[in-house]
C-alpha cells in the first residue's frame, strides 16, 4: 500500500472512530487531525472539506462493513425467519463493532446528517436500500419454499423488522444497556412466529 493510499485510509478509520463516539457535526476537522497526526495540508490533500470526507467515510468503511454485517447473513441458505431473527440477534448481542453506548452508526448519521446534507441523504438511502431489498427478497424466499404464509407482504415485514432494530438501539444507547435489546428481540421471535406457513 502507496504512502498516501495508507493516509488516506487512516484519516478515514480514525474519523469515524470519533465520528461513531461524538457524532458528526461535533467532530471537527481539527478533531480529526489531532487524532490522526496529520498535517492540515495532508487533510485537505485527501478530502475538499469534512463532509467529502463523511461520505467517503459511508461509501469506502461503513458499506463493505455493513455488507457483511447485514447482508451477508441473509443470503445464506435455510429459513428466512431464522435468518432475519438470527441476524437481528447477532447484530444486537453478539457484533463487536457496533458498540450499545453509541448506537448504529447508520441511524445516527441519518438522523443527524440526511435533512441537511442530500450527498450523505443518497448513500446512506443506498446502504438501507441494499438491507431492505435483500430482507424483502428473504421474506419472499420463505413464502416460495412454504414456509411463509403466501398472504404476508414482505414489504411490510421488512419495514416493521428494521424499524424496530433501528427503534431499540436508540433506546439501548438511551439506557446504556442491552435490555432493551432483549424486550425487542422476544416480541420480534413472537412476530416472526406469527408469520409461519
Amino acid at each position: 500500500m502507496k504512502k498516501a493510499e495508507a493516509t488516506r485510509i487512516n484519516i478515514l478509520q480514525k474519523a469515524f472512530e470519533l465520528i461513531y463516539v461524538k457524532g458528526y457535526k461535533t467532530t471537527s476537522v481539527d478533531d480529526i487531525i489531532a487524532t490522526t497526526q496529520v498535517t492540515k495540508g495532508a487533510f485537505y490533500y485527501h478530502f475538499k472539506n469534512k463532509d467529502e470526507m463523511g461520505v467517503a467515510i459511508i461509501n469506502e468503511l461503513m458499506k463493505p462493513a455493513l455488507t457483511s454485517s447485514f447482508i451477508a447473513p441473509l443470503e445464506k441458505e435455510g429459513s428466512a425467519l431464522d435468518a432475519i431473527y438470527n441476524l437481528m440477534y447477532h447484530l444486537l448481542m453478539k457484533d463487536e463493532f457496533m458498540k450499545v453506548e453509541y448506537g448504529c452508526p447508520v441511524a445516527n448519521l441519518a438522523s443527524e446528517m440526511c435533512p441537511w446534507n442530500e450527498d450523505f441523504n443518497n448513500v446512506l438511502n443506498e446502504v438501507t436500500e441494499q438491507w431492505t431489498k435483500l430482507m424483502t427478497a428473504t421474506v419472499e424466499r420463505g413464502k416460495k419454499s412454504g414456509t411463509i404464509r403466501k398472504d404476508v407482504n414482505a414489504k411490510q415485514v421488512t419495514m416493521f423488522v428494521m424499524s424496530g432494530y433501528w427503534g431499540v438501539r436508540n433506546f439501548g444507547k438511551l439506557a446504556n444497556s442491552r435490555s432493551p435489546y432483549m424486550l425487542y428481540l422476544k416480541q420480534l421471535k413472537y412476530y416472526l412466529d406469527t408469520l409461519k406457513a
